[in-house]
């Protein structure tokens, strides 16, 4: 696939699994996420479902190192519907949800998720630069 038919695929999927390296012990920790592609952006929110507290894992190691991979899959008993993309970036966390880019990143996500219509995501958010898209898909 090109970039263009992985970011289309990407695009209307409902969850990516997010990786991020570890601060603390420097191994990959991978979590499940909303997400929305904004332009060549892969953005994430911290949302109003129930954690144990806003100060998430993935946003200090996102603070600490940067470096992400996203992967964004489809399964299907019928194996020829099979298709993955992996998005790689430089990523960023965004505190500030007054700016442009947060505001357009959480109104991508609420046209993507009716969860999001009855309380938009606080933030803060995961904002992505893709700098690697690759995708496969069995048809």
């Amino acid at each position: 696939m090109n970039r263009e038919e992985c970011l289309v695929r990407t695009t209307a999927a409902p969850v990516a699994r997010l990786a991020t390296l570890s601060m603390v012990t420097d191994e990959i920790d991978l979590v499940p996420v909303t997400f929305s592609i904004v332009g060549e952006s892969f953005v994430s929110a911290v949302d109003h479902k129930p954690k144990t507290t806003r100060e998430l894992a993935r946003l200090a190691n996102v603070r600490a190192h940067g470096s992400v991979t996203a992967l964004v899959d489809h399964w299907d008993d019928d194996w020829a519907q099979l298709w993955w993309v992996r998005l790689r970036g430089r990523a960023e966390v965004v505190d500030d949800m007054a700016t442009a880019v947060a505001r357009n990143a959480v109104d991508a996500m609420v046209a993507k998720y009716a969860q999001y219509r009855e309380v938009r995501p606080a933030g803060p958010l995961i904002v992505v630069q893709l700098d690697h898209v690759r995708g496969w898909s069995a048809s």
